[in-house]
């Protein structure tokens, strides 16, 4: 999968410490640590360990681990790249802000097909309100939302100012995830996985019903089009993914591994946990499993 990507960009930003907050709805949340620094980096260099990772932390959430350990194991993931982007993943546009409303597709984290952009805004800042002005299809933003000069804020929006004002927004320090929501995403992809090697595994005894049940599952992994740009980059033209979030991303490097055949994802056959095979008939994750 790695060679779809090398001549590839799809910039990205983490920082380099986050924690866990309760809000006031009951929720946890985990948003950049106050003292964080941000830095930019390309996830796509590491496609494949990011993708292990993300099915991994949803292989957890499948077992019975106790609640620190797939707490403990999310965080990891997050620390390591980054919030996956919620904001800018789920409307049916990453340019939401010059709208009025936003539109939302059948999802598992919002029941409601539409609300306004403000109060969808909201949903990613319960601690703090970003400087943000909204009216009809104007929309202006404050970066770093207060008197003071925030540089690394300011940072940032350069780095990111050619892309959609809601994907600059969701890369503040102020911007929060729920924890729920990041295992339920991650626990989809594992379940995807699964179906699709246990359909392939039980074809040739599992009664039809079982088999419609694995393929279900697979229909609900939901497609996704990102667009993409060309670029003078470096020493040489590079295609540039316009993914607007660490989310879609995975995505779509997910779809890419799960149908590799020269590298194909598989389940351990000692811990079940995910891993890329460096053969097709590879049945462990490595030496110690074996």
């Amino acid at each position: 999968m790695n060679s779809i990507f090398q001549k590839t960009s799809a910039p990205w930003a983490r920082y380099g410490e986050y924690e866990y907050r309760r809000g006031d709805d009951d929720h946890l949340y985990i948003l950049p640590s106050q003292a964080a620094k941000p830095s930019v980096y390309d996830p796509l260099v590491n496609a494949e360990a990011m993708v292990v990772d993300a099915l991994n932390v949803g292989r957890l959430s499948m077992k019975k681990v106790s609640e620190k350990q797939l707490r403990d194991a999310v965080m990891d993931f997050v620390t390591k790249y980054g919030l996956l982007g919620f904001m800018t993943a789920l409307p049916t546009t990453a340019d939401f802000m010059d709208y009025d409303a936003i539109y939302l597709p059948k999802n598992h984290f919002i029941k409601e097909e539409t609300m306004t952009t403000r109060e969808y805004i909201s949903l990613y800042f319960p601690f703090s309100r970003p400087d943000f002005y909204k009216d009809k299809r104007t929309a202006e933003w404050r970066v770093g939302g207060s008197e003071q000069i925030d540089r690394e804020a300011l940072a940032l929006a350069m780095a990111f100012g050619s892309g959609p004002m809601a994907l600059n927004m969701s890369l503040q320090r102020g911007y929060a995830e729920r924890y729920d929501w990041i295992v339920t995403q991650f626990r989809d992809l594992a379940f995807t996985l699964v179906s699709s090697i246990l359909f392939y595994e039980d074809k040739d005894k599992a009664d039809e019903s079982t088999l419609d049940l694995y393929r279900q599952g697979i229909a609900a992994f939901g497609g996704i089009a990102p667009t993409y740009h060309i670029s003078l980059y470096r020493d040489k033209p590079m295609i540039v993914w316009d993914f607007h979030s660490l989310l879609r991303g995975i995505q779509m490097m997910f779809s890419f591994a799960l149908t590799d055949e020269a590298r194909p994802l598989r389940l351990c056959k000692n811990c079940s946990m995910a891993f890329v095979a460096e053969r097709p008939d590879a049945e462990f994750c490595g030496q110690e499993c074996k």
